[in-house]
């Protein structure tokens, strides 16, 4: 005897907004370093990252060969403190920069 399986009934239940995180939206002011690259406004976390991607795709900073890594110029070399970054690293070395 085979058993019959029961129809699976589709969630018409729509997502939940996740609500934000307070850390990230809890607005910083950044070092002198990184104001002359993003303002000296106090800004959230996720928009000071905003603000450096615009920043780098406005300048074409990203290495042409491997577009995960940033090409530091002269004001972002002063917040890295190297030449070259990957992506994942830029955001921890930003964070140093906030307060």
């Amino acid at each position: 005897m085979a058993k019959k399986k029961a129809a699976k009934t589709k969630k018409t239940a729509t997502k939940k907004a996740r609500k934000p995180n307070a850390a990230f939206m809890k607005a910083l002011k950044p070092s002198d370093k990184l104001a002359a690259v993003v303002g000296a406004a106090a800004l959230p976390r996720t928009q000071v990252v905003k603000k450096i991607w615009q920043y780098i795709k406005k300048h074409d900073l990203q290495n042409p060969k491997n577009r995960r890594n940033i090409l530091a110029d002269s004001k972002l070399k002063e917040i890295f403190g190297k030449a070259e970054v990957t992506m994942f690293e830029m955001t921890k070395l930003i964070s140093k920069h906030l307060k």
